[in-house]
């Protein structure tokens, strides 16, 4: 294993003290929080965590899962209809909805309100059928803590939880906080359900939080809907889409929901949505420095992963919604993307395992690490076509799992001639289809590395990275082998590269995963052995 700690220094205020939650911008984000102070909420503090702990870099993999009310608000779908994901804000759009980003308005119907409409009522006309109708009919009956455990594990994730709070306000756990909970709505706590079984399993337990674009989400419900001013501990205070920064009682309640959240389950992880960044930066700084001197009261390693502007990557993990940088970087990152929609779809469509795979590897060449959604079922149940998807994950892992856990990046992540266009967000928009002669590379040591074969090979594979010509690899190799297969290989190398015949059997239908050894690096002494030998 390789070992890379942090070298930052331990910034130290006292012996002990008592961490006061300030200013969260407009307002105070809490009272004082009883805790041994370590961080302090400001850069200078906070830049000196240790933001990449060991076990995140080895896990490699971890699985959440969106699931809530809004899921049976995609129940009945035709086979090619198309559904906005955002439904709680969209489905108030009788006359269209402004873009939240340009203001612009077609002025038609948008097809989530026609749907939300024919299923349920109008609700632009009645406040009955806005989106608490969605909350009030949750049934969870399907859902099943110790289920979602063991495929989560089946699958190969070191690391998995519920999406806690999405961007309609309800909260996935037993809330004190907030009225609009899966207890008082569905009597379940999800949350302590899941951590339970997680957590018995040896994975780290992992919660996702959306809710600072909640502000956003239901300003059309306050524009065109008719919104009871007894539920705006829901759909917030009113205000318009031009309102783009969120009131003092917002922050306020952001924050009590998500420090109730830490407080009572522990998480080792916390996701974040976009849209945080547009928060006071106070807030966010009281936040991290609070969960990260939870972390050392828990004696756990929590890691915080962030999108945008929201942290800074000295603080936490950069995450890339449904897409990756095209090359290597140095520092961990993590993708987030699904396999399908994000919630259930009636008439979904999934990719294949193949193609999981093939982005997992990419992934862990980079120095990054994947969180793959489950959209369940309305009532919590998991599609089978998704345990498919998950079971054939946790089949190659099982064999090529030594070529993804616990590995570093090598000196380049890869060779071949398929090639991102462009990093960041959303690039798996376009669809890449990794070919026998891309290969990507993973390391363990200084002398254990891996050759990631994308595709069943047709011909002899040749590495032409380590061709004698390069000086990519300087060290003699003592032998390659093939994970998952007992095949003794016949291999050479040369100036083309490292040439492998193609072997007689593949262990498995995606991508192949070749260990390569290497003597260790040596000098020579004076008079010794290797001198001698020159």
């Amino acid at each position: 294993m390789i070992l890379r700690k942090s070298l930052k220094k331990v910034y130290m205020v006292g012996v002990a003290g008592t961490l006061l939650l300030a200013s969260c911008g407009q307002s105070t984000c809490d009272k004082k929080a009883e805790a041994e102070t370590k961080f302090t909420p400001d850069w200078e503090s906070l830049n000196t965590v240790n933001q990449v702990p060991e076990w995140f870099e080895d896990a490699k993999f971890g699985i959440y899962a969106h699931w809530g009310p809004v899921s049976q608000a995609f129940v009945d779908m035709k086979p090619h209809q198309y559904l906005g994901g955002w439904h709680g804000m969209i489905m108030y759009g009788k006359d269209g909805i402004p873009n939240w980003s340009t203001g612009k308005n077609n002025g038609k119907p948008t097809s989530n309100y026609l749907h939300h409409t024919e299923l349920f009522g109008d609700p632009t006309e009645e406040e009955k059928y806005g989106y608490k109708y969605l909350i009030e009919n949750f049934d969870p009956s399907g859902f099943d803590a110790v289920e979602w455990a063991e495929l989560f594990e089946k699958s190969g994730a070191k690391f998995s939880g519920p999406v806690a709070m999405h961007h309609d306000n309800f909260a996935m756990w037993d809330s004190k906080a907030t009225r609009w909970n899966s207890v008082n709505y569905g009597g379940i706590d999800v949350s302590k359900e899941l951590k339970t079984e997680i957590e018995k399993r040896d994975m780290k337990f992992l919660a996702s939080f959306h809710h600072a674009f909640t502000w956003m989400y239901y300003a059309p419900a306050h524009m065109y809907g008719k919104v009871d001013p007894k539920d705006y501990d829901l759909y917030t205070n009113k205000h318009t889409m031009d309102d783009k920064m969120p009131d003092a009682e917002f922050h306020e309640q952001w924050w009590a929901k998500l420090k109730e959240y830490i407080d009572v389950y522990q998480p080792d992880v916390l996701w974040f949505d976009w849209w945080l960044e547009n928060m006071t930066e106070e807030c966010r700084k009281e936040f991290l420095a609070y969960y990260y001197n939870k972390g050392i009261e828990w004696n756990k390693d929590v890691a915080v992963l962030f999108k945008e502007t929201t942290f800074t990557e000295e603080t936490a993990i950069r995450d890339y919604e449904r897409g990756r940088p095209n090359q290597m970087k140095e520092q961990a990152w993590i993708t987030d993307t699904s396999p399908g929609a994000w919630f259930y779809r009636s008439n979904a469509k999934f990719v294949s395992t193949n193609e999981l795979v093939d982005i997992l590897v990419d992934i862990v060449s980079k120095n990054g690490s994947m969180l793959l959604n489950v959209p369940p079922n309305p009532d919590g149940t998991i599609p089978q076509e998704m345990k498919d998807l998950l079971i054939g994950m946790g089949d190659w892992l099982k064999v090529n799992g030594d070529a993804i856990y616990k590995t570093r990046p090598w000196t380049i992540f890869g060779e071949g001639p398929t090639r991102l266009p462009a990093g960041g967000h959303k690039i798996e928009r376009k669809k890449i289809v990794y070919q026998d002669t891309d290969i990507r590379f993973t390391k363990k040591s200084d002398t254990e590395m891996y050759a990631i074969i994308m595709d069943s090979p047709k011909n002899d594979i040749v590495i032409k990275t380590f061709s004698t010509d390069l000086g990519v690899v300087n060290n003699p190799i003592q032998n390659v082998s093939l994970l998952g297969s007992d095949e003794k290989l016949e291999w050479e190398r040369n100036s083309k590269g490292l040439v492998i015949k193609a072997p007689k059997n593949l262990p498995t239908q995606h991508a192949h995963s070749f260990k390569i050894t290497f003597e260790g690096y040596r000098e020579a002494d004076i008079g010794g052995d290797l001198e001698q030998a020159l």
